[in-house]
């Protein structure tokens, strides 16, 4: 075995940026929309999963959740008469304030004063995507109507492809969710409204956890929304997440791409002519340390077959093997690249 210390040219480190669908099987548009049996339980009046397929069947996963949330508890019943306002809707817009503005005493603003009292949330399920979701790439199609006839539309898209410059919160990077051009078949039948027709946002995009905020408010307004039911009264089940939910599942055109970035350390192992030309194998080795065939001190031949990456402490830190023996000797040099993706 030999050692040879790295020069500092001998490292470089480069990053990319990897892009995927984000829903299962590699699919960047979710048309179809089921639920579990957890939307007939008592937790399913207010949030559920959503699957790709039957929950049944044995390839259904989890693609993501819906919720509803109201800051004074309205929208579903009191945990106990005597705690007004405490609910489980309160709960849950307790919960995404505080995850995302870290501070349980704000409200979700949408923009200006607009801060309504309920929310939607989407919360993609984290095994959809392995660092965060790309900007640009969200889109969601709502549509309203009966008897199979849409009445209004709406495409929700985020605004990273206009902002000019980027907000943070506790939960990262935020975007907002303004609307976006309606192909076919909604061109015709459906409503479609811009952004600057409406006072503030429709929601909050937020890449780095895998949330979308939505604005209820907006979504019910006839004119700039869709007209979207929406329920507050106090200690009562108003069902919004499954209103909520209709009108997904009529568009079912939900858009999505997760990004990664890859960190890679390229490691350069630049062998000389004049090194690793010894093997030290026992088998080649007397027990006195001398060469056992004397033919081999002026014409030696070695294989590199393995490369062990060691600290100053000389333990080792990783080992990269060659696909194939690399014959050495006084007349050949040799360049491994090592590459170690993190």
């Amino acid at each position: 075995m030999s050692f040879k210390r790295f020069d500092t040219e001998d490292i470089a480190l480069s990053a990319e940026s990897v892009v995927a669908p984000a829903w299962t099987n590699q699919v960047t548009n979710l048309t179809t929309s089921f639920t579990g049996s957890q939307v007939n339980g008592t937790s399913g009046k207010y949030y559920f999963s959503i699957y790709q397929t039957s929950s049944t069947d044995y390839t259904a996963e989890v693609q993501y959740s819906l919720a509803f949330g109201n800051i004074n508890g309205s929208g579903s019943t009191l945990f106990a008469s005597s705690e007004l306002g405490k609910s489980p809707t309160s709960v849950i817009y307790g919960q995404y304030r505080t995850l995302i503005n870290g501070d349980e005493n704000t409200n979700f603003n949408f923009g200006g004063t607009v801060t309504p009292d309920s929310i939607y949330v989407i919360t993609i399920n984290r095994s959809r995507y392995k660092e965060k979701l790309l900007p640009g790439s969200f889109s969601l199609i709502l549509t309203s109507g009966s008897g199979g006839s849409v009445v209004k539309g709406l495409n929700l898209i985020d605004d990273s492809s206009t902002t000019s410059t980027i907000s943070y919160t506790d939960a990262g990077r935020v975007y907002n969710i303004v609307s976006g051009t309606l192909g076919a078949p909604y061109t015709s039948t459906a409503l479609h409204t811009t952004f600057t027709n409406l006072s503030g946002s429709y929601g909050k995009f937020l890449p780095d956890v895998g949330v979308i905020i939505l604005n209820a408010n907006a979504l019910k307004n006839p004119t700039f929304g869709i007209n979207l039911p929406l329920s507050e009264s106090r200690n009562s089940e108003g069902l919004n997440n499954l209103r909520f939910l209709s009108v997904i599942s009529q568009g079912d055109t939900f858009t999505l791409r997760s990004e990664e970035t890859v960190t890679s350390n390229y490691i350069f192992v630049r062998v000389r002519n004049g090194e690793f030309n010894y093997s030290t194998n026992p088998s080649n080795i007397t027990g006195s340390g001398e060469l056992r065939y004397p033919v081999m001190i002026n014409t030696p031949q070695a294989y590199i077959t393995t490369v062990g990456l060691y600290n100053d402490n000389n333990d080792l830190l990783a080992v990269a093997k060659l696909s194939k023996p690399l014959l050495k000797d006084f007349t050949k040099e040799a360049l491994v690249r090592i590459k170690l993706d993190y």
